[in-house]
């Protein structure tokens, strides 16, 4: 608790960074932009300058959504010539999810793009100072944890499937573990170049040009036109009530944010229920409107409130940084599980978002050139009364949304933060509830009873998302934080 800020993140150095730079005065997207340059060092592979994101920032009573997630390639119209390679990643010896990486799965990265647009409409710090210690930090290395040990080993297949991602993260044949030093050499130089010379070196300069190369010499087809033609974009967020307060989240054509505007606005038609058989029920009724017409529908002008407000209701990772004025950025980044192509000498492993499953329901290679992909991550904030209540978001793949959505239910309970990034989550989809230890057994045999398939974890776990939160009381300004133990959350205070 403090006056001048709290920053929730997936590593201690991720969630430090952002708090030093609250303690020399900066403001919280100052310190989200810190945060997340050094966990393209800390949390590397699902993060990094060739993946995209979204954040959330609220100050005053305004608040504003910055897109700069992943876009589809093909503006040139190049013919792959590679396809997408499946790789099975293992959260349990008996949970996979399937994956598919290599040059077919590039999509056009807007992390750096996004970063720098985020400091010219808010930031108060030269971007350079805050990409320095970052910077270092590559260069010199840090020591994976337990938790960045654990991905390394289920990401082992796409983190060995080129070679020049092998030398990184499998260096002299061995694969990186818990205490050895990660360094990233490269990435230090373009995160310094990032800070010095902004995104232009990435998108039209050497480093652009040596990633369309690099891709389109396996078989991909992200190029030049690109990469020149991609911008970040300000949105307005969808917004949902809910006992009192106002969830604002991310707007389409990200389906994330909407879908957990609709489950909550299921619950508060219920009464504000946040019980599993009701969550489930809610998760259910979401799941079931994401349908071609509904992925249709998400790059159409006003289908948000459209959706939100039809018949079908009756009426209506990820850093969190807060500073002591009452300033969020809730910002999300991913690069999926890294394409596995890192290109030399440029410090960006791209990612592999062509081949991410949850972005392409519909099928590999069936979006248009230079569209958003319909990511689930969803920044959020929570206002009370007008006043900000809560900032989170979450890793996760498809789980985002049942993650986000769980911590506003336990928050809205009264769990302190700490306790509610922490508590047992269920997750629907394709026909099964999965359940970690610890959610109402009770419950969950009811559900049974009327014909679910349960599916229940032995231990809590990754699978079920990261949530990082930081919560504020509205009369008081105290502030506390919240990091997910499941993706090695830490807290840091300024």
């Amino acid at each position: 608790m403090t006056a001048r800020g709290v920053v929730a993140g997936g590593h201690p150095l991720t969630a430090e960074a952002g708090a030093r730079v609250l303690r020399e005065g900066g403001n919280a997207v100052d310190a989200a932009v810190a945060a997340v340059m050094t966990s393209c060092v800390t949390e590397s592979p699902l993060t990094g300058l060739g993946a995209g994101g979204y954040m959330v920032v609220h100050s005053g009573s305004q608040t504003s959504v910055l897109d700069f997630f992943v876009a589809a390639p093909g503006a040139e119209g190049i013919e792959r010539r590679s396809e997408l390679v499946p790789i099975d990643v293992w959260f349990t010896t008996d949970a996979a999810q399937v994956f598919h990486v290599g040059a077919a799965s590039c999509g056009v990265p807007g992390t750096p793009a996004g970063l720098v647009r985020a400091m010219e409409l808010h930031g108060t710090v030269p971007l350079a100072e805050l990409a320095a210690p970052a910077a270092r930090l590559a260069r010199e290395g840090v020591v994976v944890n337990g938790e960045q040990a654990y991905f390394f080993d289920i990401l082992a297949p796409i983190l060995t499937h080129y070679e020049e991602a092998a030398e990184l993260y499998a260096p002299g044949g061995t694969l990186l573990r818990e205490g050895d030093l990660f360094r990233f050499a490269d990435l230090g130089d373009a995160l310094e170049r990032l800070g010095a010379a902004g995104a232009e070196p990435f998108y039209s300069g050497e480093i652009g040009s040596a990633i369309c190369d690099c891709v389109l010499e396996r078989g991909g087809t992200l190029a030049p036109a690109d990469l020149a033609a991609y911008e970040p974009v300000g949105r307005e967020p969808v917004s949902a009530h809910f006992r009192g307060r106002e969830v604002l989240t991310n707007p389409p054509p990200s389906p994330g944010g909407i879908l957990i505007a609709f489950a909550l606005a299921l619950l508060e038609r219920a009464g504000g229920v946040s019980d599993v058989e009701s969550v489930v029920a809610a998760m259910e009724g979401a799941q079931s409107e994401r349908t071609e017409e509904f992925l249709a529908g998400l790059y159409d002008d006003g289908f948000a409130a459209r959706f939100l407000s039809s018949d079908r209701l009756g009426s209506t990772t990820h850093i969190t940084a807060v500073d002591g004025d009452g300033m969020c950025a809730s910002v999300t980044c991913s690069n999926g599980t890294g394409s596995g192509l890192v290109v030399p000498g440029t410090g960006v492993h791209v990612n592999n978002m062509l081949g991410e499953q949850d972005l392409n329901p519909l099928g590999f290679h069936r979006s248009e050139p230079g569209r958003r992909l319909p990511s689930m991550m969803s920044p959020t904030v929570v206002l009370r009364e007008g006043e900000l209540e809560a900032g989170l978001g979450s890793g996760g793949s498809n789980r985002i949304r049942s993650a986000v959505l769980q911590t506003i239910l336990r928050l809205t309970d009264g769990l302190d933060v700490a306790e509610a990034v922490v508590a047992p989550r269920v997750h629907f989809e394709d026909g099964a509830v999965q359940a970690e230890p610890g959610v109402d057994e009770a419950a969950l045999a009811r559900l049974e009873a009327r014909g679910y398939e349960v599916v229940r974890w032995p231990d809590r776990n990754v699978f079920f998302g990261g949530v990082h939160a930081v919560t504020r009381d509205p009369a008081t300004g105290e502030l506390r934080g919240g990091g997910d133990a499941r993706r090695g959350g830490a807290v840091a205070v300024a």
